[in-house]
């Protein structure tokens, strides 16, 4: 469950980040790579869940 809500939050975060106005004001999370790690923890955990481990 944590780890979709983690899901959610660096999707906006890095929506945000590809919409900001001044182009040089980057920042320094990679919310692409937590965003596919994050996906990456929820399908795993829900595959388990549902195999019953």
């Amino acid at each position: 469950m944590m780890s979709a809500f983690v899901v959610l939050v660096s999707s906006l975060a890095d929506r945000r980040r590809h919409n900001r106005a001044n182009i040089d004001d980057v920042g320094f999370m990679p919310w692409t790579a937590i965003t596919v790690f994050s996906v990456l923890a929820t399908v795993l955990s829900a595959a388990l869940a549902i195999k019953g481990l």
